[in-house]
């Protein structure tokens, strides 16, 4: 046990003076995906901290960025293609950039461990089981992905093989050989994508071992998480970056808070105790689902969750006239689009919360919506993504003019009369 220890300390210490004198990967050139691998870390943050203060500066002080205590190996969501090489051996890794030439990967920095060990056995399970790798020029072949998510907190690990037709040869077989080099998977899933697409998983899938869907722990709630929902990739991270977010909402236990683009509703569950109501709007509809699973689950009363593009709704929402207080908006990487913000700045809400993944996206909306009436109080980055030039920030505006002026009105409206889609509970 004791040289178990030393031995755990020395890789520890390594990997430290790794990350000060910045890491060598032999596919560092050809995979494109670590643009700062060969920076030390703390000259990858002193640079994400100035590209953010430039940007905002027309706006607001950055506060100090939120770096990650141990940046190795944080991603708990694995995707790699498949392929064979020149020799016809198979191979699996990430797309070389501008192309769909398979870069091969055994081990990544970034990449949870346990994932990467996963996809080294399927490898060498698919000539056993005499399966094909797909190849997009003829259309032949059966696995085209394979993902895999590892639950940060609880350990769980979900498999989701992508296959060009629903039949995987011997499938019992494979489950039984892919649990027995790794018992601690819970369930596999097959997702089919028949179509000629960049788009990952694809609309039918068939669960051929366990429930379908792994759960995970954040601020305290647990989540489910199925195949297609949205769950950010670094949970330590994230989970730090929605208890900034809370702090910047300040509530006290009697706003109403809508939750844009909820995806599972993490953000929208973990603020529904600190709110009187909560709101949560996600166009996925199997995360949909799995938000109301999750608010069951957590005991979770005062959200309900509804199926829309977040900019629809936020119009019907604007023309409701029912008030907000609080709205957190985490949009995709294009920011939000102008029939959002419009409908924003109508709702008047006391504050916004914007998670940002682009902040050049961000400071396009953050031109717009202090030209309608709103200021921008603070921000702060956080790096949700070490070894890459991308980076995540929370920023906070406040409207000048409140819609919700009235103390006693903050979280008593009633519940939107939405048209659309709601899922029942």
């Amino acid at each position: 046990m004791k040289r178990e220890m030393e031995q755990t300390i020395r890789k520890r210490q390594d990997g430290k003076e790794k990350e000060k004198k910045g890491l060598s990967c032999p596919v560092f050139k050809k995979c494109g995906g670590c643009q700062l691998l060969k920076d030390s870390y703390e000259k990858q943050i002193s640079r994400k901290q100035e590209t953010l203060r430039k940007l905002l500066k027309p706006y607001c002080r950055t506060q100090s960025f939120l770096p990650m205590e141990d940046p190795l190996y944080y991603r708990h969501k694995v995707t790699a293609a498949f392929d064979r090489d020149g020799k016809g051996n198979v191979i699996s890794g990430v797309y070389r950039e501008g192309t769909h030439v398979v870069v091969p990967v055994t081990e990544c920095f970034l990449e949870n461990r346990k994932a990467d060990a996963i996809m080294a056995t399927v490898r060498g399970l698919l000539k056993s089981f005499k399966i094909k790798t797909y190849d997009e020029d003829t259309d032949y072949g059966l696995l085209r992905y394979v993902q895999v998510r590892v639950g940060c907190a609880t350990g769980q690990i979900m498999v989701v093989l992508v296959l060009s037709t629903p039949i995987l040869p011997s499938k019992n077989n494979f489950v039984k050989a892919l649990r027995k080099e790794h018992p601690e998977i819970t369930t596999v899933v097959v997702n089919v994508n028949n179509k000629k697409t960049s788009m990952v998983l694809g609309e039918k899938q068939q669960v051929i071992y366990g429930p379908g869907y792994i759960e995970d722990e954040l601020c305290g709630l647990r989540f489910k998480i199925s195949p297609g929902s949205f769950y950010q990739v670094n949970p330590v991270q994230t989970e730090r970056l929605y208890n900034k977010a809370m702090e910047y909402a300040a509530l006290t236990g009697k706003e109403t808070v809508l939750d844009a683009y909820c995806g599972t509703g993490t953000i929208g569950m973990i603020a529904a105790p600190r709110a009187g109501k909560v709101i949560g709007v996600e166009l996925n509809q199997q995360a949909v689902r799995d938000a109301v699973t999750g608010a069951k689950k957590n005991q979770i009363s005062n959200i309900r969750f509804y199926q829309n593009d977040a900019s629809e709704f936020m119009v019907q929402l604007a023309e409701s006239g029912d008030p907000v207080d609080v709205v957190f908006m985490d949009p995709p990487r294009t920011g939000s689009d102008e029939r959002f913000l419009e409908s924003l700045a109508r709702l008047r809400p006391r504050r916004v919360v914007y998670i940002s993944c682009n902040p050049e996206t961000l400071v396009r909306d953050l031109k717009y919506l202090t030209g309608k009436g709103f200021e921008v109080k603070k921000a702060m980055g956080v790096d949700m993504f070490p070894f890459t030039v991308e980076m995540e920030c929370v920023c906070l505006l406040s409207s000048r003019e409140s819609r919700c002026e009235s103390k006693d009105r903050c979280g008593s409206g009633r519940l939107l009369p939405y048209q659309g889609r709601t899922e029942k509970e």
